[in-house]
């Protein structure tokens, strides 16, 4: 069902999202439709209404917390929360999907069959198998997982099925009855099956040996790397990266399926399903593609939740993202380091089999990027920013600005420590990365603190060694052929970051010219942009474009730095 699909669906006065009678003039009022939890709840909003408060009624009618909520309409996200209903052209009849992030933690509250009861905790991107086996610590009875049945509301649970599914309404409690299976169980003959990673070599001629697993026929899984040009090497945190995966699936440890974000992002444990190694974004389940976990229905003109971006590109950028976050030291190649200047983790394009992610037909081999779990304390969202080390928001600035990041908030910004305990930043999710154009640009970090402060001299050297036509032919080196207008984007990204530190601009100063005010007013970059069609002739070479952007940039930027 498209989002701006009409519903006949009748307006209730006793609804819960239901506004109050303002003295307002009826026109002012429409009727939208909320899905949340698998129904269509009606709700009037006024036309003058911000998305901030639409959201607060969503929390007084079913208590998911504002900053949780994301809220998507005709494919777009309702992202800025100070904007009003009408700047997204939200209409009468609408669809707002809601996408929530759940608490982490789920209560399981198990009763068995022979009269014993007892709780605990489990994390909700934990699956059914995972809660047999606490039951199984539980209850010596119930220690062969294979011969319990767990039962939800009168339902047989599946091994694989997550814990969030299960838990549809947000119920604060999950009660399970678990009995002893009476079903007849055939033992599968175990059958040989090879595992093998592919990957290119390394200067020291690393090779994986083949290994030979021992597993069931439900178990079949498969994974490797995408390699377009074979002279892409990986470096040895990527190889022990996707080996740790390839161990943990073979051992029969399910991709656990995130409760965050509005994509399928699958969470791959190690051999032994005590640690988090990797996670596996398929391009298929990214948001509003066919495959979407979420419920987000599919994208009408293949535009993303983003102004710019496409659906079924994500994987690319999150690649992207970390091939062009060089290191202090130089281009990775040169260098050796495995994490850059931004600390991007680091993340490889491949391809894998298996039934725990999310199918809506036949089982199909999944592409999608890989990117390194980074161990981490919680995210930027969970404290204040003001004890971020200046230099850990630096970084970030420079990255975003550079890739004119069009979804940098506090929650995709992890926080970790380093060997010595210090705090630093972890950048994450960068699928919507060199966008086609400057109209979604956000940074949260802009109004941090630490953005009004000027970059180091370290920094602004790092910032000189940057070069965006060199990027653009590493990207199409690792197979990436960057789209014309993505590219453009970058070069004059580039550009503004490189004047701007050269000119003692802040991350403040620099960012505030990327990003609009409002959802409606051009940024500067764009009006610059604007200005600079506007100069020269249709038929004009894109060096003589940026060229003209480059002036009249100069000339707005004498202005700011005054």
């Amino acid at each position: 069902m498209a989002s701006a699909g009409v519903l006949a669906i009748p307006i209730r006065e006793d609804s819960g999202l239901l506004s109050p009678v303002f003295s307002r003039e009826l026109n002012e009022y429409i009727h939208i439709y909320v899905a949340m939890s698998g129904s269509m709840v009606p709700m009037r909003v006024l036309k003058s209404e911000s998305i901030e408060s639409v959201k607060l009624r969503i929390k007084s009618y079913k208590g998911f917390v504002s900053k949780d909520q994301k809220l998507v309409c005709k494919g777009r996200e309702l992202s800025r929360s100070n904007s009003l209903v009408r700047d997204y052209g939200v209409e009468d009849g609408n669809v707002l999907h809601l996408v929530i992030r759940l608490s982490d933690l789920q209560t399981i509250n198990v009763k068995t069959s022979c009269g014993e009861e007892f709780a605990f905790e489990v994390k909700r991107n934990c699956d059914v198998g995972y809660v047999k086996r606490r039951i199984a610590d539980k209850n010596r009875k119930l220690a062969d997982v294979d011969e319990q049945e767990v039962l939800c509301d009168g339902e047989e649970l599946e091994d694989q099925r997550l814990i969030n599914d299960i838990s549809k309404h947000n119920n604060a409690v999950i009660h399970l009855f678990v009995r002893k299976s009476a079903k007849i169980r055939a033992t599968p003959r175990e059958k040989t099956c090879e595992l093998s990673v592919v990957a290119s070599q390394l200067n020291d001629i690393r090779k994986f040996d083949e290994e030979i697993i021992q597993q069931t026929p439900e178990k079949d899984v498969f994974l490797e790397p995408i390699i377009v040009n074979p002279k892409v090497e990986l470096s040895s945190a990527v190889l022990d990266m996707i080996k740790s995966t390839a161990e943990g699936l073979v051992s029969g440890n399910f991709p656990l399926r995130s409760s965050e974000g509005t994509g399928g992002a699958y969470l791959m444990q190690d051999a032994m399903g005590n640690k988090h190694v990797s996670v596996f974004k398929p391009i298929d389940e990214e948001p509003m593609a066919e495959n979407n976990p979420r419920g987000l229905p599919l994208s009408e003109n293949g535009e993303g939740l983003k102004k710019g971006t496409s659906v079924g590109e994500g994987a690319f950028r999150e690649v992207a993202a970390y091939v062009l976050d060089h290191p202090k030291a130089g281009r990775r190649s040169f260098s050796g380091e495995d994490i850059g200047f931004a600390g991007v983790p680091p993340t490889v394009m491949a391809k894998c089999l298996h039934t725990g992610f999310n199918h809506r037909e036949s089982l199909n081999v999944k592409i999608g990027s890989l990117q390194m779990f980074m161990e981490n304390h919680g995210s930027c969202e969970d404290m204040g920013p003001s004890s971020f080390p200046v230099e850990e928001v630096h970084k970030i600035s420079v990255f975003d600005i550079r890739m004119a990041n069009a979804d940098r908030h506090a929650g995709n910004i992890l926080l970790g420590k380093d060997k010595d305990g210090k705090t630093v930043l972890i950048p994450i999710d960068h699928g919507y990365c060199l966008p086609k154009s400057f109209e979604d640009c956000t940074f949260d970090w802009l109004y941090w603190p630490q953005a009004r402060k000027p970059y180091s001299p370290d920094t602004v050297e790092y910032i000189k060694s940057l070069d965006a036509e060199e990027d653009i032919a590493l990207l199409k080196f690792h197979g990436w052929d960057l789209p014309q207008d993505c590219a453009r984007i970058l070069r004059i990204s580039t550009m503004l970051l490189k004047k701007g530190a050269e000119r003692g601009l802040t991350p403040f100063d620099i960012g505030n010219i990327m990003c609009r005010e409002t959802l409606n007013e051009e940024s500067l970059i764009e009006e610059i942009v604007q200005e600079a069609e506007d100069s020269v002739l249709p038929c004009t070479s894109e060096g003589a474009f940026l060229e003209a952007v480059s002036q009249i940039m100069d000339c707005r930027l004498g202005e700011i730095a005054k």
